[in-house]
């Protein structure tokens, strides 16, 4: 990115304040009193306008974004300090003002600190001596509707002295507002008088509590905004590593030292020259961020949101490079700044903590210890101060091995870091040649941490923070603060690598028994768990790369072989790599009750160990992409793979005829189960038992195969054919739906049209058809947030049971599809269509995907109800904006398509249906970043 270095605007050469002066009193004297009002007005508007527009040429010509801050905020000074002098001067004038009628007007606020968003608010204080005078209150009044009138957003107060102090005791955001508070018109020794008595008679008195109450708001803030800075979509100004973090660090070394310069920082050894250099960067970068997004928005936006980050970086002049587009390129940088800010925050940390501010409340022991205690010695060069490990001097480092035991030590003995061995660890690593990878001590340290059975996730993040995992491991430093420009992903790739492996440990140490039952029961089985927390940690590092798995694979190798491993184990560290999205592929996309799937998969994963391993690897993956991404049904589909192949694998008959031969006897014990559960009305169970196939027996749970039975023979009993049923399962996160109905053709489209209808979205849909030629289909649904649907509204779920009744005798017309949302339609999706007849014997199995929308699935199955095709099963799956649709189709009397001209067409058919929802072509490139490639849909 180039930047144009630009002279400083000087004020006067934007806002003349003396001639801006001159002509307010002009007007004045040719029109007088409230005649003169719009003249003023428009006087001072243009001021602003005129300000405003220079800041915005010079911030598009290259100037960083706290300059232009800094010159709006200038700006406004000019004109609230003119708007002031006219009000005094020629409206309320004061001819001989007493000094119980003194006034000021002071910024406060980020004004107050001399810096402006284009879109932020005035944050104004009229201040006066002592009580409320008529003067104080018509001069007041007069200036706030003149700002209102000019469209300004002003946050204001009048306030006198006593009352400001009184005020600021009791308010820690109130204090904060006058610790930045500065002069812009009225009487001098007012302010001064502010400033002097704010300093000696409240923030002298109260630091700890002070800095308490702001680490305290600044944690809320995190957790309420979002509690990693690695979000894909950040806060600018709130989110951690964001602006309000900047702020942060200056209100708490204004209010403990009294700072107001960046040089003051170094003077007074609280930051060293560098990270002064890394403070200025951070700001100037978030500010022009800050910026160009309140200008693109024309408001107050603060948030980096998709189809706003493709035109930010066009603007601060990213292009695409080898295997990144130019808003990954720009992203990148932006969380590379917010690591910076975290690294900031912790050094500023230690310098409060180092002098041990007073009486500082328990849950603030960490950072102000109630007594200096001698450093405990734990390690020759390692010492334990404040309850942070620390390191006697940087000569420990001088052994490289060291920057890796810091790490060992801390994780060993459950110890945060001190910053400043942290900060020292960060300065030295960089200038290390890339032998120490190999220095076997270093080495040991490392698998050490990667592997440990304590907290590894923790260990690892701190190793990342201070730029030494990245060193140390480069192939992990490719990814780090690399965004996936896309919805799917909710963190940069290093961050989700790491909160896999926050997952993995927190499964095997059973903080999950509910929702992973098999992974943490078979975790205990596990032989080889080295290889599994290093696929963990290395399995997203060919992302970017091509085809990921096979780019990881490599990348892990070489990783390995590096790390010394013995190849029996780099085979293994590769194989998972290498198939880390297989289980999740076949578990979610494919009929686990055909046979054939079960024995391709089984043939893929070889033994029981493996399966073992990429139960857990998947599972750990998946819970790691975002909120709300993970629920049990994933988890069941995920259980009964897993069992299916487990069993398999150890009967010796991992073939398709033996795993044929397996799930027939799986299918009659699960009826045998079910005759002896139910019992009652055993001659109508029977008949429902001897109709459905061996598939069905397979696809659903048996608490589920014993609410089918219920419904279908309340259905035979009462002849009341269609019947629907619904039941909410909030472990799993769907509601079921379950349809029993004459089968026809087009019935499923129908089916699917009716939900999308009722603003459902289809998380999975199991199609069966009976040998009495009834259709039996369970949808599985949810809300737009991956809830229930209807969980809260049960009228919704009667609305829903009615439509599909309806549409299960006729056919249900699809809704009108929506075009995408500006945030969605940042994304430029190339629809793809696979009709393949080799993954299963008796069907032919159509992939399908493209853009997200209502109605797509319907859509789709009507295509294959106007070729004339039937759907055996459906496996519905969403990665953000993309939807990947699987279906399992026979022609009508049954087997696959095999006519060559038929594919052709159902292919075209379908492609133009995923067409469709494609939006128009944008005119602007930066809005049409680089096609998002198939396998950028997968973890």
């Amino acid at each position: 990115m180039s930047v144009a270095r630009l002279k400083p605007a000087r004020i006067e050469h934007v806002v003349d304040g003396l001639r801006l002066r001159a002509q307010l009193s002009a007007a004045y004297q040719a029109e007088g009193g409230e005649a003169a009002r719009p003249r003023v007005r428009a006087l001072l508007h243009g001021a602003l306008f005129r300000g405003r527009m220079i800041a915005k040429e010079r911030l598009e010509e290259g100037e960083n974004g706290l300059a232009v801050a800094r010159l709006l905020a200038a700006v406004a000074d000019e004109v609230v300090a003119a708007l002031y002098d006219y009000t005094t001067t020629h409206i309320f004038r004061a001819r001989n003002p007493t000094a119980g009628e003194r006034f000021a007007v002071m910024a406060v606020g980020g004004y107050g600190r001399g810096e402006l968003a284009p879109s932020s608010d005035l944050d104004l204080l009229f201040l006066r001596a002592y009580k409320t005078t008529p003067h104080a209150e018509s001069v007041t009044e007069y200036m706030l509707y003149m700002l209102w009138d000019m469209g300004l957003k002003v946050g204001h107060a009048s306030r006198n002295v006593d009352e400001c102090l009184k005020l600021a005791r009791e308010d820690h955001t109130i204090r904060t507002a006058i610790l930045e508070s500065r002069r812009l018109a009225g009487d001098e020794s007012l302010a001064a008088e502010l400033e002097t008595r704010f300093r000696k008679e409240v923030a002298d008195r109260d630091q700890a509590g002070f800095i308490a109450a702001k680490l305290k708001e600044r944690d809320e803030r995190h957790q309420r905004v979002g509690a990693t800075r690695y979000m894909v979509e950040p806060n600018i100004k709130e989110g951690k590593g964001g602006l309000r973090d900047l702020h942060t660090l200056f209100w708490l070394a204004r209010h403990r030292y009294g700072f107001t310069t960046p040089r003051d920082y170094v003077d007074h050894g609280v930051f060293t020259v560098e990270e002064r250099n890394s403070f200025r960067r951070a700001a100037e970068f978030l500010w022009t961020v800050r910026c160009h997004l309140h200008f693109i928005t024309g408001r107050g936006e603060e948030k980096l949101t998709f189809d706003l980050q493709p035109e930010l970086a066009k603007r601060l002049g990213y292009g695409a490079r080898a295997n990144h587009t130019a808003v990954e390129r720009f992203m990148k940088r932006y969380f590379l700044v917010a690591k910076e800010v975290g690294m900031l925050t912790r050094v500023l940390c230690a310098k409060l903590e180092a002098d041990n501010a007073k009486n500082a409340p328990k849950s603030m022991q960490r950072l102000f210890p109630a007594g200096k205690k001698a450093p405990a010695q734990i390690e020759p060069g390692f010492h334990v101060e404040a309850g942070r490990l620390n390191v006697d001097s940087a000569d420990v480092f001088a052994k490289p091995a060291n920057l890796i035991r810091l790490f060992e030590i801390a994780d060993k003995r459950d110890l945060d870091v001190h910053p400043e061995a942290l900060g020292e660890a960060s300065r030295r690593v960089r200038s290390l040649s890339p032998a120490w990878r190999k220095d076997a001590d270093a080495r040991a340290a490392f698998l050490a941490v990667a592997a440990s059975k304590h907290h590894p996730g923790a260990a690892l993040r701190l190793m990342n923070e201070a730029g030494v995992l990245g060193k140390f491991l480069p192939e992990f430093g490719r990814v780090v603060a690399q965004m996936q420009f896309n919805m799917y992903h909710h963190y940069t790739v290093d961050e989700h690598t790491l909160q896999a492996v926050d997952a993995m440990s927190e499964i095997e140490h059973g903080h999950h028994n509910k929702q992973h039952p098999l992974s943490t029961e078979i975790f205990s089985k596990i032989i080889n768990r080295r290889a599994l927390y290093l696929a963990m940690l290395l399995h997203d590092t060919g992302k970017g790369e091509g085809d990921q798995q096979i780019e990881g694979e490599k990348s892990a190798r070489i990783a390995c072989e590096r790390l010394g491993l013995p190849q029996e184990e780099i085979d293994l560290v590769g194989w998972l790599v290498g198939n880390h999205l297989v289980m999740s592929d076949v578990a979610q996309k494919r009929d686990i009750g055909d046979p054939r799937t079960v024995a391709q998969f089984a043939k893929i994963v070889g033994t029981v160990e493996r399966l073992r391993l990429l139960l857990v690897l998947t599972v750990s993956d998946i819970r790691a992409v975002g909120p709300a991404v993970w629920n049990d049904w994933k988890g069941q589909l995920l259980r009964d793979l897993y069992r299916l192949t487990e069993a398999a694998l150890h009967g010796g008959r991992s073939d398709e005829q033996g795993v044929r031969e397996h799930l027939a006897e799986i299918a009659g014990e699960a009826k045998t189960r079910l005759l002896s559960d139910l019992g009652a009305d055993a001659g109508v169970l029977e008949g429902w038992l001897d109709v459905v196939d061996d598939g069905y027996w397979l696809s659903h749970d048996a608490e589920a195969q014993s609410w089918h039975a219920e419904e279908v023979m309340k259905a035979r009993r009462e002849k009341t054919i269609p019947h629907v049923a619904t039941r909410v399962r909030p472990v799993q996160g769907v509601t079921e739906v379950l349809i029993y109905a004459g089968d026809r053709p087009g019935l499923f489209a129908s089916l699917a049209a009716a939900i999308s209808a009722c603003g459902a979205d289809i998380a999975g849909a199991r199609v069966h058809t009976t040998k009495d030629g009834a259709a039996f289909d369970v949808f599985s649904i949810q809300t737009t947030d991956h809830q229930p649907f209807g969980a809260q509204e049960h009228g919704v779920l009667d609305g829903l049971v009615a439509r599909l009744t309806r549409a299960a005798i006729a056919d249900h017309a699809p809704p009108t599809a929506k075009p995408p949302s500006r945030r969605n339609a940042a994304f430029a999706i190339e629809p793809w269509v696979r009709i393949d007849n080799d993954l299963t014997g008796n069907a032919t199995v159509i992939e399908a995907s493209g853009r997200d929308r209502l109605g797509l699935l319907a859509d789709l199955a009507h295509v294959c109800a106007e070729a004339d095709v039937s759907i055996n099963s459906a496996h519905i799956d969403t990665y953000g904006e993309r939807a990947a649709d699987v279906f399992y189709v026979q022609e009508r009397g049954g087997g696959q398509i095999t006519n060559p001209r038929r594919i052709a067409a159902v292919r075209a058919k379908l492609e133009e249906v995923l067409r469709a929802a494609e939006p128009a072509a944008p005119a602007d490139p930066a809005r049409a970043p680089l096609a998002v490639a198939r396998a950028s849909t997968a973890r």
